[in-house]
């Protein structure tokens, strides 16, 4: 299992939101470059970048940071916020990010989303935010009524990367993930799923681990604050 640090962006700031609220949002650092380069010196062999400003505008908003944070690491990284069309796929992958997150097209277009899968072999991932089962989109503004594993299926032959699961509720809030609900999306496709959303201890990372189906574990404000150590959590894992 790959434990990915976030490194979530707000005005260019490493920020953290409580349950998706850009009014709840604690700012961890202004320097998401440092920030990036200090997980790659701790062990990270991946880093998952979120645009927060980029998820409600519809389009990319942090892109000097993110371009700061892929010149400063030699890790892969993804993104998601904001990337709702082929053009700006494209010009994210050609600036050297690994991986591509598209959350709120899936929903209101999957179509684009096979499309940029069958072009971009291994670059695209699923993001899949839930309120109790319902996925969330537009920065998980809008609630829909869509369930995610029903979202889930539409992509099984579509060839996706990841599936990247966050529940809402759980994220920022320090309280564990939903460790039954991402194993439960994990046993019912054959796309591997990474957990999001309330990874804040050992005990978390291990539960998810000892699944046996989770291919991964996203953390973000326990790294920042120390509830988790990043090497220690890394050397569990290998």
């Amino acid at each position: 299992m790959i434990l990915y640090p976030a490194i979530d962006l707000k005005d260019g700031n490493c920020v953290r939101l409580l349950r998706g609220d850009m009014e709840a949002a604690t700012v961890f650092g202004s320097d998401p470059a440092a920030q990036s380069r200090a997980f790659q010196d701790a062990g990270a062999e991946w880093l998952h970048l979120v645009d927060l400003n980029g998820a409600f505008a519809g389009k990319p908003v942090n892109g000097a940071a993110v371009e700061a944070i892929l010149a400063a690491v030699d890790v892969p990284a993804q993104l998601g916020g904001g990337i709702r069309d082929m053009a700006t796929i494209e010009a994210w992958l050609e600036r050297g990010l690994a991986r591509v997150i598209l959350g709120t097209v899936a929903v209101e277009n999957p179509a684009l989303v096979r499309e940029a899968a069958m072009a971009f072999p291994g670059k695209i991932a699923v993001g899949i935010d839930a309120r109790k089962g319902r996925v969330a989109t537009r920065g998980w503004a809008e609630e829909t009524d869509v369930m995610a594993v029903d979202l889930a299926h539409q992509f099984q032959d579509a060839g996706v990367a990841a599936i990247i699961y966050t529940d809402i509720e759980r994220d920022g809030a320090m309280q564990g993930p939903n460790v039954a609900a991402t194993e439960a999306l994990a046993r019912a496709v054959n796309i591997p799923v990474i957990a999001s959303g309330g990874v804040s201890s050992m005990a978390d990372i291990l539960a998810l681990r000892d699944t046996g189906v989770i291919a991964g574990a996203i953390s973000g404000r326990a790294l920042y604050d120390g509830a988790l150590d990043l090497g220690a959590a890394l050397r569990a894992l290998a």
